[in-house]
């Protein structure tokens, strides 16, 4: 969730904790502790009463929107999904199976389970409690994103739907004017027994859990690499669906175009590329896909990024927050997207920008990002991208500074196109 509020990268220690976590997998021998340097400084300290923390939500639509529960409990719900990549671990989904034990799920909701791994579902069938959820009537989701990404389960017109997910941008959960509230698994399985928003201390004591002390091993579904000599013989069969990736070809040191769209803060990858069942059976058509990018603010962006053979995006702070989706710079290079110029990046989309031949620069001074209208005529100087990059205002005549992050390697890999042509340049047959 450090990701999700901000942050470059989020570190915990390698402690006891992992230790007897890699125990239970069998792995003990793998670790390794991890902590801080006795003389380690930080630029802040923040201390924390556990006594004193309240269950929170996430409210519509950023995963930093925070109150807590008992702020807004009472809010009639109409959906209510536990699991997917987050809080679906077997602590998580052992403590709601022992809560709704017995009960059953409110009658003007429904309630999804979406497992984090099939070591979970295995445990859970194992120790009964997978009866508990689908006694109450839960409905068993497969292991997968589901939900969370508009693959299925979207929420009816203006629901309500109350998820332990890490994400709940507008329309991401399939319906455009769903609003979706973030909740840990307790609060989430309190809220299906109720029907309404619940803060879980309101309904009693915690129910007690035990975690194994070894995990149940099963790695009778993974497949062994191949011999490179038998993996020569493998042919790679392609669906009507499927079609090549674009071409990636190397940046010339002087970039023009138009700046085709100018946008605001924070804007997330779900902006640039929409999740939905109606689009992500398109990720292996890359030219089908592109159409929907930046759909929401223009139907018509594809257009007109085909017609200018390309240009520039402009946008504030945080661009390309969100999830890591890669076609959220597939697409638009296949749009003939040259560079993004914004105050500032979300760290993996820009890493994502670089592989893809998309160059992502920085103003040098944030206020410059008023000197650029939708429609300006741009040129941008990037050279061989080892220092400042000068970009000119063909319509206005000005020239603004811009900077990068770039490393000689990121630089290295741009000018060839991105990191699938790197690549090749580096492969010997």
């Amino acid at each position: 969730m450090g990701t999700e509020t901000g942050c470059t990268t989020s570190i915990f220690p390698s402690d006891e904790i992992t230790r007897g976590f890699l125990k239970a997998q069998g792995r003990e021998d793998e670790w390794m502790e991890i902590i801080p340097d006795e003389d380690a400084k930080y630029d802040e300290i923040i201390e924390i009463n556990l006594n004193q923390v309240e269950p929170m939500v996430a409210l519509p639509h950023s995963p930093g929107n925070v109150k807590k529960v008992s702020e807004i409990a009472g809010l009639k719900v109409d959906q209510v999904n536990i699991g997917s990549c987050t809080n679906s671990s077997l602590r998580d989904l052992t403590i709601v199976a022992k809560a709704i034990e017995g009960k059953t799920v409110s009658d003007n909701l429904h309630m999804t389970i979406s497992a984090g791994s099939r070591q979970v579902v295995e445990h859970m069938i194992e120790s009964g409690d997978m009866k508990h959820l689908v006694k109450a009537g839960a409905r068993l989701l497969e292991n997968a994103c589901g939900p969370c990404i508009g693959m299925g389960l979207a929420p009816c017109s203006k629901g309500v739907s109350v998820r332990t997910f890490n994400r709940n941008f507008e329309g991401r959960s399939g319906t455009k004017d769903a609003t979706a509230y973030l909740v840990s698994p307790e609060t989430a399985v309190a809220t299906a027994i109720t029907g309404v928003l619940t803060d879980p201390r309101t309904l009693g004591k915690c129910p007690k859990l035990e975690m194994p002390e070894e995990f149940s091993i099963n790695d009778n579904m993974i497949i062994k690499p191949l011999p490179i000599e038998k993996a020569k013989e493998v042919k790679v069969l392609f669906g009507p669906n499927i079609a090549p990736l674009p071409n990636f070809p190397a940046l010339p040191d002087v970039l023009k175009g138009e700046a085709l769209i100018k946008l605001e803060n924070n804007i997330t990858t779900d902006t640039i590329m929409p999740a939905g069942a109606r689009i992500l059976p398109l990720r292996s058509n890359v030219p089908e896909i592109s159409k929907y990018v930046f759909e929401a603010i223009n139907p018509n962006f594809y257009k007109k990024a085909l017609e200018k053979q390309g240009g520039f995006i402009i946008a504030g702070d945080n661009y390309g927050q969100g999830s890591s989706r890669e076609h959220a710079a597939l697409a638009p290079k296949y749009l003939g997207i040259k560079a993004v110029i914004v105050k500032s990046f979300a760290r993996i989309h820009l890493a994502n920008l670089i592989n893809f031949g998309i160059v992502p620069l920085t103003f040098k001074n944030p206020e410059d990002y008023d000197k650029i209208n939708e429609g300006d005529e741009l040129s941008v100087a990037i050279g061989d991208l080892k220092g400042e990059v000068t970009l000119t205002n063909v319509t206005k005549n000005i020239n603004i500074p811009l900077i990068h992050t770039l490393s000689e390697l990121d630089a290295e890999i741009l000018k060839v196109g991105g990191k699938l042509p790197w690549i090749k340049t580096k492969i010997v047959y």
